[in-house]
């Protein structure tokens, strides 16, 4: 088993490493990728263990998901990058740059705090659990069957994003469903209680996500003493996607601070 992360990489420049959120993969930050390998960065799409075209393996945590991200840092000789995380990805990006400072030259974290968050995916895992992906053959099937249990036509996209097929007549997601479904609390842990970064550091929420509180501030900038918050309008959790323009913009300004 590989345990070098696959990614894809674009531009030349400053090394830009982006983390996707739980069940996401690297293809959900494609179309930012490509402008920010116009500005002059390297930049790393990566898909995080257990998810995309990455290893998958029985254990799963913050750890763990940030020694990959050294390991992988260190296989292509990036002594320092920028790194972005949304999500699960932000709470990997909180954890890397407090445990490996030295390695972020600046930190983007998108709509996660670093706080503990009860399970909260349940009913997705619980919806995708109930497929029956052998009797499927086509996506509009799956989408007709996970139409039963998730309304929301943005999450079902979303999660369709990573089925594929596995081989000719049988569709598989391509995250580890299985581990994932049992690794509910591990996705919801906060970074240390007494760890901090003190690196140049940006978070951005969407206006209409909960996820980052005004409560929250004071605990942000205990972890992260040089951290700006800024609202990304329009946008609930899936800020990126729902309003590029302006987590571009916002995202480029804070990057040529």
């Amino acid at each position: 088993m590989s345990t070098l992360l696959n990614s894809k990489i674009e531009g030349k420049g400053t090394p830009f490493l982006i983390l996707h959120g739980f069940l996401g993969m690297l293809d959900n930050w494609k179309t930012l990728g490509s402008q920010y390998a116009e500005e002059g960065y390297e930049v790393h799409l990566i898909d995080q263990r257990n998810h995309g075209k990455s290893f998958w393996s029985t254990d799963f945590n913050y750890d763990l998901l940030t020694e990959d991200l050294k390991y992988y840092m260190d296989e292509h000789q990036l002594h320092e990058a920028i790194i972005l995380g949304h999500s699960m990805g932000g709470k990997t990006a909180m954890q890397f740059a407090c445990t490996y400072p030295e390695r972020v030259a600046k930190l983007i974290v998108a709509d996660i705090a670093p706080k503990f968050y009860p399970p909260h995916h349940q009913p997705i895992i619980d919806s995708l659990l109930k497929l029956d992906l052998p009797s499927l053959n086509s996506r509009g099937d799956a989408d007709d069957a996970l139409g039963k249990y998730i309304r929301d036509f943005g999450t079902r996209q979303f999660l369709l994003k990573s089925l594929y097929w596995r081989e000719k007549g049988k569709l598989g997601f391509r995250f580890n469903l299985e581990v994932l479904s049992q690794k509910m609390a591990e996705v919801g842990e906060n970074i240390g209680s007494n760890e901090s970064f003190i690196g140049p550091t940006l978070f951005l929420r969407g206006d209409q996500s909960e996820y980052i509180q005004k409560a929250d501030t004071e605990n942000i900038k205990r972890h992260f003493p040089n951290a700006s918050i800024e609202v990304i309008d329009k946008a609930g959790h899936w800020l990126h996607a729902q309003n590029p323009k302006q987590f571009f913009n916002k995202s480029m300004s804070f990057l040529k601070s």
